[in-house]
């Protein structure tokens, strides 16, 4: 993980120390794109930031145009470049392979691919943007400001997924006001991150040392297997997004919560309000009410949530066991979107909440088994919850 590098610790000191002692906004504006071309460039190469700079000059150009014909094109452009560098050897591989007489090898020699750092997030930024747009918002106007948008190095590798009409204000307002007690509050924040991201390294060598003989172990070793595997994702994923947090607030800059105690939802539709948020509100605002959400009826809003769902998954990685887990997850919202119109006039008293929030938690964290391995083990271990 980059945050935890040392070349990393040397970039943000030096950062971090030049922006606070510089006192005028816009060289602090412009210190943080300066930041964010190198930091894309170091960690991802200069063909990793080509991508970027192409990408941020169609998305720039395409919405101040103001024409749908344009920006479509422009989102059509930053999908496709996402298919192409994060999914095109996947699909290639899993689709052509078994029919051609060739290795995955071969089939990778033909598709010569840079995979961007951070693909998967700005992709999204930018798609966002774009649509936005399309449906009447104001394009940004300042390159300076759409530039801070797209390269703000905190959230550039892992988010959280910004919005441009929250951030470019609140990035406006940090590089102004940035106070001893931001700073403070950031380096916590950093600390909390670190603490929680040491916390999943360890669990991580004690789940793959556990694993290869875990048939052997009785059932509730094996439940608490499955527990660690959920800890760990959770101190995985929520600790990185503390440290972006905490590294943009030492810089005044608030950026979106990611995580917001998930593992206490009563419910997967509660689960995903809490879990990795930016993301799920986009996946929300961007897929699932495009595809008609909760107004076409029952059926079309199953599988607009499985749909929705599967891209999430999908989004995650290239791999077919992240689509199963997504699906997995569009069957848990479809089935909890059921059970809260059948109770809707009911309400949970406290055993009800607490069978609610076992139920989902069970749900979760044999989800996360999809998440974690490949199908066939996912299955595998799974089976051993259940069967002595």
């Amino acid at each position: 993980m980059i945050f935890l590098t040392y070349d990393f610790v040397w970039f943000a000191l030096t950062f971090l120390g030049v922006y606070s002692l510089t006192r005028w906004p816009q060289a602090r504006l412009l210190l943080l794109i300066a930041a964010g071309v190198w930091f894309q460039a170091f960690y991802g190469g200069v063909a990793s930031l080509s991508v970027v700079l192409v990408l941020s000059a169609i998305s720039y150009a395409a919405a101040l145009t103001e024409n749908k014909t344009i920006i479509g094109t422009a989102i059509a452009a930053c999908v496709v470049t996402l298919l192409y560098c994060k999914y095109m050897l996947f699909l290639a591989s899993s689709l052509l392979a078994p029919f051609l007489p060739v290795s995955t090898g071969a089939i990778e020699s033909w598709l010569p691919s840079v995979i961007p750092l951070g693909i998967s997030f700005f992709t999204f930024e930018f798609v966002h943007y774009l649509v936005d747009v399309y449906r009447g918002d104001t394009p940004v106007r300042s390159i300076r400001d759409f530039a801070s948008f797209v390269l703000f190095w905190p959230t550039m590798i892992s988010g959280p997924i910004k919005r441009y009409q929250k951030f470019i204000p609140a990035m406006h307002h940090g590089i102004k006001t940035q106070s001893s007690s931001d700073a403070m509050q950031g380096l916590i924040r950093i600390a909390i991150g670190l603490t929680k991201k040491w916390g999943a390294d360890n669990l991580t060598g004690l789940i793959n040392y556990a694993e290869p003989n875990l048939h052997q172990q009785p059932l509730a070793l094996r439940w608490i297997f499955l527990i660690a595997i959920a800890a760990r994702i959770l101190l995985d994923f929520s600790g990185y997004s503390d440290m972006a947090i905490g590294y943009a607030k030492v810089m005044g800059i608030t950026v979106p919560e990611n995580f917001n105690w998930p593992y206490l939802a009563r419910s997967p539709i509660e689960f995903w309000q809490r879990w990795h948020m930016s993301l799920s509100l986009w996946i929300r605002d961007y897929v699932y009410i495009p595809l008609g959400g909760n107004r076409l009826g029952v059926p079309r809003r199953i599988v607009n949530a499985l749909a929705a769902m599967t891209i999430c998954g999908f989004w995650h990685g290239a791999a077919w066991n992240f689509a199963v887990w997504g699906f997995y997850h569009g069957i848990g919202l479809a089935t909890a979107a059921g059970l809260q119109r059948a109770f809707s006039e009911t309400t949970p008293g406290p055993v009800v909440s607490f069978a609610g929030w076992l139920a989902t938690m069970i749900f979760v964290s044999v989800g996360w088994l999809l998440f974690f391995y490949p199908i066939d083990k996912a299955v595998t271990i799974a089976k051993m919850l259940v069967i002595p």
